[in-house]
């Protein structure tokens, strides 16, 4: 029987060890990425995670995640994460966001992602919606 909740503890023990092949061991080979904010960055394969991840842990090798909250609806996972950790630069790397995964046969079948770089520079609310409302839509 398939364990939602423990297959996101997998990947997340996996992620902050590091080890590629126990997070890869988390998706399953069909595995598709929705990302609803930024459509055309969505994908379908474990080939894909293979090469963000692989990505992330030469460009960030301190990175580290928590899940820091979550909650279960039958096979579905509603996550908010966190990842940190230190670019090879120097500059730090900072990514806040929720991730809904679904999960079949205890491996992540489908997620649609809304993580986000954390920004600190760019002003308040008032600020960002200032500059909502001024953008051209695309």
């Amino acid at each position: 029987m398939t364990n939602p909740l423990g297959v996101i503890d997998r990947l997340v023990m996996a992620t902050n060890a590091h080890d590629l092949d126990a997070l890869l061991a988390c998706f399953d080979d069909d595995y598709v990425n929705e990302t609803p904010a930024h459509p055309l960055r969505g994908f379908r394969g474990r080939e894909q995670v293979r090469q963000n991840w692989t990505a992330l842990f030469a460009g960030v090798p301190d990175i580290e995640v928590r899940v820091t909250a979550s909650a279960r609806n039958g096979n579905e996972v509603w996550s908010e994460w966190r990842m940190d950790g230190t670019r090879r630069e120097g500059a730090l790397h900072a990514m806040t966001g929720v991730i809904i995964f679904g999960v079949a046969d205890d491996r992540i079948s489908s997620a649609r992602f809304y993580l986000e770089p954390v920004e600190t520079r760019t002003g308040d609310v008032s600020a960002a919606i200032g500059r909502t409302l001024s953008e051209r839509a695309s």
